[in-house]
């Protein structure tokens, strides 16, 4: 396993399998994930605004570079519908080194 320090998995939690896709799809054709997997079917409960909230939810896991990041963020925030979405960002240790290397050249730009 390569060392994969450069290399993130971003976690978006959203209200609908058609919004995950939908979001999935930009994001990826923009160049700012290699890769989307929507877990569909979740269940959050959470306090917001002080009152208990549920609601079904879909986890959108996003394969991306450390380096796309803060552009991905901005562009999830233009996007989704919750007023603070959740996004959290791990860092990974360790991958396969072709599956890595995939992420790589899946999020070159065109011109390079």
């Amino acid at each position: 396993m390569e060392n994969a320090n450069n290399y993130c998995i971003v976690f978006v939690t959203i209200d609908s399998l058609e919004s995950a896709q939908r979001m999935s799809r930009v994001i990826v054709n923009e160049k700012l994930a290699a890769c989307c997997t929507i877990l569909p079917n979740s269940i959050s409960i959470y306090g917001w605004k002080g009152t208990l909230h549920e609601r079904s939810e879909q986890v959108i896991m996003i394969k991306t570079l450390e380096s796309k990041l803060i552009a991905l963020k901005d562009r999830i925030l233009e996007i989704h519908n919750d007023e603070v979405p959740e996004i959290i960002s791990i860092n990974l240790n360790s991958g396969l080194s072709s599956y890595l290397n995939w992420i790589s050249t899946s999020l070159l730009e065109e011109n390079e």
